[in-house]
């Protein structure tokens, strides 16, 4: 395949332009939990509590930006903002499910062993 180029960037491949899409630390961990419910910004926080709001915030702007989830904000105070899952976020799912269940099985074969977090 030729190289091409979007948004100022050059792609070797389609597998390099999907992962610029989805891949990364928190992309894929956002889209999975939004699968089957919208949430809001604080549940979101809570369910990856090793990611800064910072980072947070930059990978959600990201995700609506490339049409992934869309975001709704409520005119209430305190602000209410939440988060759903697009089509084109759902077309991610199969292969995110392939992608954990691959990791898993490394991990086996590797020989580790999640840490269990504690809950407080």
């Amino acid at each position: 395949m030729p190289d091409f180029i979007y948004d100022k960037k050059v792609y070797y491949n389609p597998v390099e332009f999907a992962m610029d899409r989805i891949g990364g630390t928190w992309k894929m961990p956002i889209l999975w939990r939004l699968r089957e419910k919208t949430l809001r910004y604080s549940d979101l926080k809570k369910d990856l509590p090793h990611i800064t709001h910072k980072m947070l915030s930059s990978v959600l702007r990201s995700l609506e930006n490339e049409g992934f989830i869309t975001r709704k904000v409520y005119p209430v105070v305190p602000p209410k903002v939440e988060y759903s899952i697009t089509p084109r976020g759902l077309k991610a799912i199969p292969i995110i499910e392939i992608i954990r269940k691959y990791g898993v099985d490394l991990m086996k074969e590797f020989g580790v062993k999640a840490k269990e977090t504690e809950k407080k």
